[in-house]
């Protein structure tokens, strides 16, 4: 029997109904090179202990060292020290370099609308890419599992696009998004 007190979003907050799936989408904190400064290890463990949603399925980073160093930070936060580190590669984009010129063409704070203008090719191409990279990691986790992804801007912001059809605000160092999948659907809102 339904209870009257609750609607269909009252669990939407756990991340714990069983017939979805989540990943927390994040960008990785401040950084020099590959590698996190002082201050972005600082503000990864700030995350770990505030912002976290345990347990994680799956601990996926793109690769990049900086992605990989916030995630054991987030994962021994997390008390999951036993789950290894998964590298999806497929998201992080074989030009890196092309995003750049985009986004400074595009102006400081640019959204992807803004570098599609610029470069149109780009992100319909990265998109779609960047999207499969993503579906892989939602299709691979356990009816009700939750993964904690950590990658780069805007890419991370393409995968969402590709994936999810929504144009997603830049994320800065550290900020994400949840992105939710019920039955082939999804559903992205800011992470607090």
């Amino acid at each position: 029997m339904d209870d009257p007190g609750k609607d269909g979003h009252d669990n939407a907050t756990t991340g714990q109904d069983p017939p979805m799936r989540y990943v927390e989408l994040r960008r990785h904190t401040d950084n020099d090179g590959d590698r996190l400064t002082p201050r972005g290890a600082a503000d990864a463990e700030m995350i770990g202990r505030d912002g976290l949603h345990a347990p994680y399925a799956a601990f996926v980073s793109t690769g990049a060292a900086r992605a990989t160093q916030m995630l054991e930070i987030l994962r021994h936060a997390a008390g999951q020290d036993n789950i290894p580190i998964i590298l999806a590669t497929g998201l992080r984009s074989p030009v890196e370099d092309r995003w750049r010129e985009a986004a400074t063409a595009a102006g400081k704070g640019a959204d992807l609308d803004a570098i599609r203008a610029i470069d149109p090719d780009l992100v319909e191409r990265e998109s779609w890419l960047l999207a499969s990279a993503l579906r892989q990691v939602v299709d691979g986790l356990p009816e009700g599992g939750r993964a904690l992804v950590v990658g780069h801007s805007p890419t991370s912001e393409a995968a969402v696009l590709g994936l999810a059809g929504r144009v997603v605000p830049p994320l800065g160092k550290g900020k994400g998004v949840l992105l939710t999948e019920d039955g082939g659907d999804y559903r992205v809102e800011p992470l607090g």
